[in-house]
């Protein structure tokens, strides 16, 4: 490899082809940097979890669940007829093509960017070299004035009698045979997801956790809402349940719970949470600060306690949302290289980060939850409505939406907004937008609704509710 002027292989060496690490190599590259990008998974590892196995082949799935509903849903409109039935092995495949496709537009535009590639699994030497091993054991040292580590999360899985007959949400995209009966244990948006998923595609889906809520840290209405939900969809949601052990019988998966009962299944996913991607990087080898559960410190900047060594995304545990990771590898860019041309240099806050989760109903949210409001402020104003939208007059559907902000009394400034129902991410997108600009309560109350939709709600609440003691367990 050429050697730059400053007697380094690459400017900046980045490691993991995620959203992350592909943002800051691109970006890196087009402002004339030498850039080299390090991806263990090959090809098919561009774009990281997100694209393989992660945020899109989700939603291409919820699209897919949603129809067997919508199907359902069409007779009260007037339309007649069977419901046509899941082809599986089309749609693993249609999924198949689309993230291939994905992958090819990620490797193009680093090419195109002028970033060499290299595929293999990177480990740390010291503070500017990185050694990469590829696929037949063959390894290379590569030198980097800056390293940008940005390998990602990885699904954890408890330690439990029979854990290694269980699935993590890397496989469920692939099953085969599809699961008739399926157990979720988790309580997470990751495990709300699937579990929705798989409901409407057709399994007979029973999830565990053993909180007494779904969706830990959301707003506690929003978490007690959606799990009412998800049961009258036909989830058999059990809460303050914990799983002790795994074993394989003639009537399928065996799952053992602690309080002496039993599930026989046809597949087992634990999505009991995600950990940061760390193992083989030679982290402390080249003396960079972790916390215990092996996540990578980082400053301000995304310094890592090496000063050449940088980190961004999942393997920070700060924020686990993809456009945090590329918001983050902009920052970094920035701080290196100096900002593009006529901007400012870019700056990263976590207020009023806006997110959604593609359950059945979906959920979405931007800024505080009602308890995280009343700690900060003390005296803040609530408005809530549940209702049966529009199309459900007809569908037949049972499905109700919840819709609440949060106001803080004194400056007026909404502080919260919380959906369930409907396109929620939709809808929350552009309201985070007003938030951000620091809109408030008498804003909202002055802007015109579109009537009819679900969204105009959020300009029409008037009467705050009465406070009732919110439960964040």
């Amino acid at each position: 490899m050429h050697k730059s002027d400053t007697g380094f292989d690459s400017d900046l060496l980045v490691i993991g082809g995620g959203s992350g690490g592909v943002r800051a190599a691109r970006m890196a590259a087009q402002r004339g940097a030498r850039v080299t990008l390090v991806e263990a998974g090959g090809t098919a590892g561009l774009g990281g979890t997100c694209v393989n196995v992660g945020c899109i082949p989700k939603k291409l799935y919820s699209y897919a669940a949603h129809y067997s509903e919508a199907f359902e849903e069409s007779h009260g409109f007037g339309w007649q007829g069977p419901a046509p039935q899941l082809d599986w092995p089309t749609l693993k495949q249609n999924r198949r093509t689309e993230i291939a496709r994905l992958n090819s537009v990620y490797q193009d535009l680093l090419l195109g960017s002028g970033v060499q590639l290299v595929f293999g699994h990177a480990r740390l030497v010291d503070s500017h070299t990185v050694l990469v091993t590829d696929e037949d054991a063959s390894s290379s040292r590569i030198t980097a004035r800056h390293i940008l580590i940005a390998t990602g999360g990885r699904a954890y899985v408890p330690e439990a009698p029979g854990r290694e007959l269980v699935l993590t949400s890397n496989e469920m995209f692939d099953l085969d045979p599809f699961p008739g009966r399926l157990l979720v244990i988790g309580g997470g948006y990751i495990a709300c997801e699937f579990a929705s998923i798989f409901n409407g595609l057709g399994s007979r889906v029973t999830q565990l956790y053993r909180g007494p809520k779904l969706l830990r840290g959301f707003d506690s209405d929003i978490r007690h809402f959606l799990g009412v939900e998800m049961a009258r969809k036909g989830i058999d949601l059990r809460l303050n349940a914990e799983i002790v052990s795994f074993e394989r019988t003639t009537a399928g998966l065996l799952a053992r719970l602690r309080d002496g009962g039993s599930l026989a299944v046809d597949a087992v996913l634990c999505a009991t949470g995600r950990v940061p991607n760390v193992e083989g990087l030679g982290l402390a080898d080249a003396g960079v600060a972790q916390r215990a559960d092996g996540a990578v410190l980082v400053d301000g900047n995304y310094q890592t306690s090496v000063p050449s060594i940088y980190a961004v995304g999942d393997v920070t545990a700060r924020v686990q949302l993809t456009p945090i990771a590329l918001a983050e590898a902009m920052v970094v860019v920035d701080h290196l290289l100096g900002p593009a041309a006529g901007k400012a240099a870019r700056a990263l806050s976590y207020d009023l980060i806006p997110t959604a989760v593609f359950t059945h109903p979906n959920v979405g949210t931007v800024g505080m939850t009602e308890a995280e409001a009343r700690t900060e402020f003390g005296a803040v104003s609530v408005f809530r409505s549940e209702f049966k939208a529009l199309k459900h007059t007809l569908s037949g559907s049972s499905e109700r939406t919840l819709m609440k902000l949060v106001v803080h009394q004194s400056t007026d400034r909404v502080v919260g907004l919380h959906m369930v129902g409907p396109d929620a991410g939709e809808i929350v997108q552009g309201f985070a937008v007003a938030m951000k600009a620091g809109a408030t309560k008498a804003d909202f109350d002055a802007t015109v609704g579109i009537h009819p939709t679900v969204a105009e709600e959020f300009v029409t609440m008037r009467v705050p509710v009465p406070a009732i003691p919110q439960v964040e367990a």
